[in-house]
């Protein structure tokens, strides 16, 4: 899992870092010196063989069994600075630190030489470590999470707290909305390919979705209304206290998943629910329809809750958030893939039919399963937009094609098609764009976009229907080249 992170290592001491299971080459002066297991060759000085390793060689072949062994820890490490883990790793590294510095060489360059790798492979854990855990997009994921812990703390976890979560506060859509809006930023936060990153945004991003999909149940059912008196049958009684204790439940799913609760724990909370489950299974309802139907609503409720609960150990799968592997990213990479061929045929030759397959490429991406993964969502939103893009673009390129103005065309109506002219051959440059926001070219193309939006702002309809119809959707147009321009060069990616 960490092999490119070691490969990326290179480059902070100028050796390569394999954990320590290289080997040391002193030179071929002593032929028959004897080569000793481990990291480092037998050492042989001016006085003759020692009978074992030389003594700062063993120690060093301690301290990079030990990097060996620290390595894939530190990165993989996807916390804070603050985390009990962080001080952990780092307490290990600096041990290993001043260890290295204790070995003495006696002046020999073999030996000089061995301690000063060592050092090099530790510190450069050491700033790995602290590179991941401090860098923007790992602050900004920190950030985001501890928004979402307010809104729920608020709307959620404190009312509960005070009692009312069980038959008397309501959950807000305007509470859901919100809370989708941050998992959305989640998605679009970007880690430059880094598997901490990845992991820390992967780990926020599934405890938020399954608080989104635990709110979205609660404003469904709202206080889980209970359809049946306790009259209807000698068990309605005890389902509709099992009842209760899952709203209240869901409330404390919501602080745990949120790391909102510090006494409870997601295991204590499975056993409680699956002993629910239990209790509810031995009640005999087998003389009344109505009442099964009311005990399975019950239990769905309680499966619907367990599911979240084994988030503990999510995102260690690496294939879990190295969303390249992923099916549905595969899908929607493909389907991109074929985007970008119809386009390059489209710019070189003109429009040739494409249309009919842009619209069965759209189709195959409403198909694509996001499983609520924001990030899947948000890839699949991207190429929906790609398609958009060249299928309006096609659109107004005939449409320009067709276009065979009257004798009594307003001139105002006249003058929204012009825009509209030099709108389509912007979005030819937009579409074919491939540098980056500091680009000249893109300040450019964004700049002459601008213009063409205040060319449309100048036209006066003068009353005319057609025209105030026609600049609102030149407008619109405009704007979405915009954004899609600015999506192409924001480098989001998995």
């Amino acid at each position: 899992m960490c092999a490119n992170v070691f490969g990326a290592l290179k480059s902070l001491f100028r050796k390569p870092f394999d954990g320590g299971k290289r080997t040391m080459d002193h030179g071929s002066q002593q032929p028959h010196t004897q080569q000793m297991p481990g990291p480092f060759a037998g050492y042989a000085g001016p006085q003759g063989p020692y009978p074992g390793q030389h003594p700062a060689l063993s120690r060093l072949d301690e301290v990079q069994r030990e990097i060996a062994t620290l390595g894939p820890q530190v990165c993989s490490y996807s916390g804070l600075q603050s985390d009990r883990e962080y001080k952990r790793l780092e307490r290990e590294l600096t041990r290993l630190l001043l260890e290295v510095d204790k070995v003495e060489t006696e002046g020999r360059p073999e030996l000089q030489q061995a301690r000063k790798r060592a050092a090099g492979e530790v510190e450069g854990l050491l700033r790995y470590l602290e590179g991941n855990a401090t860098h923007p997009s790992r602050l900004a994921i920190e950030e985001l999470t501890q928004e979402v812990q307010n809104l729920l703390n608020e709307g959620v976890v404190g009312p509960f707290r005070q009692g009312q979560a069980q038959d008397a506060f309501e959950i807000s859509e305007e509470l859901v909305e919100a809370v989708q809006d941050v998992a959305m930023r989640l998605a679009q936060v970007k880690t430059g390919g880094s598997v901490p990153l990845r992991k820390a945004r992967y780990k926020a991003l599934t405890r938020v979705c399954a608080v989104q999909e635990l709110l979205e149940g609660r404003v469904r059912t709202q206080t889980l209304a209970l359809p049946l008196s306790d009259d209807t049958h000698e068990a309605v009684q005890r389902i509709n206290q099992v009842m209760a204790q899952v709203s209240g439940a869901r409330c404390q799913e919501v602080a745990l998943l949120m790391g909102l609760s510090g006494r409870d724990s997601c295991a204590h909370l499975a056993r409680v629910l699956t002993e629910l489950l239990v209790e509810l299974d031995a009640l005999d309802v087998s003389s009344d329809a109505a009442v099964r139907n009311y005990r399975k609503q019950v239990v769905e409720e309680i499966n619907g809750l367990l599911k979240h609960l084994d988030l503990e150990g999510e995102g260690e799968d690496t294939r879990r958030y190295d969303l390249a592997q992923n099916d549905s990213i595969r899908e929607i990479e493909a389907i991109r893939g074929r985007v970008s061929v119809l386009r390059e045929e489209v710019l070189r030759h003109g429009a040739a039919g494409q249309g009919a397959e842009l619209q069965g490429l759209l189709t195959r991406l409403d198909q694509v399963d996001t499983g609520k993964n924001p990030c899947i969502r948000e890839a699949r939103r991207r190429a929906v937009l790609e398609v958009q893009a060249l299928t309006t673009f096609l659109d107004l390129w005939e449409a320009l094609g067709r276009r065979n103005p009257g004798a009594d065309e307003p001139p105002s109506h006249a003058s929204v098609w012009h825009v509209l002219a030099s709108l389509c051959n912007l979005q030819a440059q937009v579409l074919g764009f491939d540098g980056k926001r500091a680009d000249k070219s893109y300040m450019v193309l964004e700049e002459l976009l601008t213009k063409q939006l205040l060319a449309l702002d100048a036209v006066d309809p003068q009353g005319d229907q057609g025209t105030k119809t026609a600049r609102k959707q030149a407008v619109k147009h405009a704007q979405n080249i915009l954004s899609y321009l600015d999506m192409m060069t924001d480098e989001w990616e998995y």
